[in-house]
This record gives structure tokens, C-alpha cells and sequence, in this order.
């Protein structure tokens, strides 16, 4: 089928893992009673988004709180991507900011690890460096559905159009983030990046936000989003807890290549964006 229901979880976040835990399996059964066949669950969902958070609240893969989103996505016959920093990830010795998806049967279907770390200063505004405590994954990351084949990213790696080219050159025609902007980059850019990786590549792209806490010590953006093909938002969250649906159908993404066909038009004499692993 062409047409599905996409659900994004916007979590409000506590300090207590498994408060976060139960909650959002929660919200993820009412997103599959509306009917939804793919949900994601926002970046950090099971532990606040800080440096000094990810040590303390990082688990292996599989864990305990996969082990309780592969239990839920069996129970709702649901593709469930438990989101950005859904679990900070420890293997040998090391942290990541990974993303877990599963399938209908509970399988784990893919583990993104967030490849491009969020190191910024904005004097005054905004200083945080994630790589002094993660990792950087170091492969793309996509699952297919009986809708389409979707592409992963977390958070910081939407500001890179050259992963979004990737996915779209592998056949990818849904870019999921789950990922926590701040009140710096969140008014100005959090949007304007969906919209521009949905129009440049002809893909629908969702990004799945913490809600706002105004106490927390990283305060997320909110305003999860799902933005179409044409570069049209088709719904999007304020800053409370909530989830967000859209009705997507992919015939809107064969439809405007036809009408707009870059990627006939792309001069591979001039220029080229390659992936360098499989």
C-alpha cells in the first residue's frame, strides 16, 4: 500500500528511566489504536539529553528498555523507532547516541548511531560538545516497510544534506529524526532543515522532539514535525507532551518527481555525492 499513518511521540522527559519507559510505551498503544503503522518515540526518550546524563543512563543493545519497545511494537504490530539518544548506547567500553527500530514481529531491525555529533558554541546563547562523552557511528542506517524503505537519522545529522542525498539515492522515500533542537537553533532553524531535506531530496521527512521542559538543564525545542515532499508542513506539535499523526501518501512523492525531475537532471559530470561504505 501506498498510504500509511505515521505517529511522532512527543515525550515530556523525566530523570526517573523507567517513569520515561512506561509512559512512552503507552502513548506508543494509543498512537497504534489511532491506527498508526509506523511511530517514532523522540531522541533521548529514556534519560534527559546532557553530557553528564549519557554515562549514568546508558544500557546495552539489546537492554532493558528495547528489550520493553521490541515487547510493545510486537503487541501493536507496529514499526517502532525508539528515537535519537533513545537509549545512549555502551559497547566495548564506548557511548552512542542510537536509534533502535523494530518490526511488527519485535525484531530489531536496525540500530542507528548517531554519525555526526553535536559540538557547537554560539557565544552567549548555546556550548555543548557530545563528543566528550559519545562516539560517532560510522554507518547509514535504513529498514524497509511494506510502505517504503525509510532512512535514520539523529538530530545534528539533519543539518547534513549529504546523508538525506544518500538515503534518497537508495531508494528511501521517508526520513525519520528523532532529535532535541534547543532554544537557540530550534526557532531558527529546526523547520527550515526538515523542509529543506524534504524539497531537495522529494521525500516526506519527520523529526520526533522531547516537549519542552523549561527546568530542564537542556531545554528541547518541541515542535516535532511531519513535512511533505513539496516542502509543506503537514503537522506539527506546539511544545506539551503530545502525538502528532499525519496521513502519509507516497503517491504525492511519484507524483511531484514527475513534475519537478532533478534527479534525471542532476549533472553527474560536474559534481557527485558518493557514500563510501555500503
Amino acid at each position: 500500500s501506498s498510504a500509511f499513518r505515521l505517529a511522532l511521540i512527543q515525550l515530556q522527559v523525566s530523570s526517573i528511566k523507567s517513569d520515561n519507559l512506561t509512559r512512552a510505551c503507552g502513548l506508543v498503544r494509543k498512537a497504534a489504536a489511532q491506527g498508526a503503522k509506523i511511530v517514532s518515540l523522540p531522541e533521548c526518550f529514556n534519560s534527559p539529553y546532557g553530557t553528564n546524563y549519557f554515562p549514568e543512563y546508558a544500557e546495552k543493545i539489546p537492554g532493558e528498555s528495547t528489550q520493553k519497545l521490541s515487547e510493545v511494537a510486537k503487541e501493536c504490530s507496529i514499526y517502532l523507532i525508539g528515537a535519537k539518544g533513545s537509549i545512549p548506547e555502551e559497547d566495548s567500553g564506548k557511548l552512542y547516541n542510537t536509534c533502535a527500530v523494530f518490526g511488527p514481529d519485535g525484531a530489531l531491525l536496525v540500530k542507528h548511531r548517531k554519525l555526526h555529533l553535536f559540538d557547537i558554541d554560539v557565544p552567549g546563547k548555546i556550548t555543548f560538545q557530545e563528543s566528550k562523552t559519545l562516539s560517532p557511528g560510522d554507518s547509514f542506517s535504513t529498514f524497509e516497510t511494506p510502505y517504503c524503505r525509510v532512512g535514520l537519522g539523529i538530530c545534528y545529522d539533519i543539518r547534513f544534506a549529504e546523508l538525506a542525498q544518500v538515503y534518497a539515492q537508495r531508494g528511501c522515500q521517508l526520513l525519520v529524526y528523532p532529535g532535541a533542537f534547543n532554544l537557540t537553533t530550534g526557532p531558527a532553524h529546526w523547520e527550515l532543515l526538515q523542509r529543506g531535506r524534504a524539497v531537495d531530496n522529494q521525500v516526506y521527512v519527520a523529526t520526533a522532539s522531547p516537549a519542552r521542559d523549561d527546568k530542564a538543564s537542556y531545554v528541547a525545542w518541541g515542535h516535532s514535525t511531519v513535512v511533505n515532499p513539496w516542502g509543506e508542513v503537514l503537522a506539527k506539535a506546539g511544545t506539551e507532551e503530545t502525538i502528532v499523526y499525519s496521513d502519509i501518501d507516497l503517491k504525492k512523492v511519484t507524483e511531484i518527481r514527475q513534475q519537478i525531475p532533478i534527479f534525471n537532471q542532476k549533472r553527474s559530470d560536474l559534481y557527485a555525492v558518493e557514500a563510501k561504505k555500503p
